[in-house]
């Protein structure tokens, strides 16, 4: 195997920025910023959404209401099934 052609795995730490949530995983993304995480100091990344905010993980996800779409269209167009 080639040497220096694989980046750099290593443990991150991931900030969801909606909910302030910091989890720590293993990555290969490159980031310049440091947080003290556990005792440890590990590379910081900072995401826009993550499970901890996302509102299907929440469970604050908010169902549209598409029953009798069809129906209505059927009725407004004087359509038989």
């Amino acid at each position: 195997m080639k040497k220096d052609i694989h980046p750099k795995y290593q443990d991150v730490v991931f900030e969801d920025a909606a909910s302030g949530t910091l989890f720590l995983t293993r990555s290969a993304v490159v980031t310049s910023e440091t947080v003290e995480y556990e005792g440890k100091t590990y590379p910081l990344c900072h995401v826009e959404i993550s499970s901890a905010s996302h509102p299907f993980y929440t469970g604050k996800q908010q169902l549209v209401d598409t029953t009798g779409r069809v129906e209505r269209f059927r009725k407004r167009y004087n359509i038989k099934s």
